[in-house]
């Protein structure tokens, strides 16, 4: 072998080394980063960004103009499951008289406004 010849193989054996010595600091990387992930501050953080993001994907619809102005069978039927979901919980809690509470004032706030707003027309 010629000099030439050695020297191109000691430069590749040097770019080979590096490599290597990256991939490793990649896989120690890598790790770290699974370790930190799985920690319960970590997943819980995730499970919530999870469910806020699926909330607004699912009720992102109803939140524009016009989402909830016509109420029809199709509107209502997309309704149920979040309407028996809360029910559910509101059974299961045993939270009826503070929810029915909380409509009565709720139904008599929309009424004021609702008056005061055709006082105003």
């Amino acid at each position: 072998m010629s000099h030439q010849e050695e020297a191109a193989v000691a430069a590749e054996k040097q770019r080979l080394i590096r490599e290597g010595e990256l991939y490793r600091i990649k896989v120690v990387h890598a790790k770290a980063l699974v370790t930190q992930a799985l920690q319960p501050d970590a997943l819980m953080h995730g499970a919530v960004e999870h469910a806020v993001g699926m909330a607004q994907a699912r009720l992102g619809g109803l939140l524009q103009p016009g989402g909830l102005s016509g109420l029809n069978f199709r509107s209502l039927k997309s309704l149920m499951p979040y309407a028996l979901t809360v029910g559910s919980f509101i059974a299961r809690k045993r939270l009826i008289k503070p929810a029915l509470a909380l409509a009565v004032v709720a139904g008599a706030g929309v009424a004021w406004l609702l008056r005061h707003k055709r006082t105003q027309e």
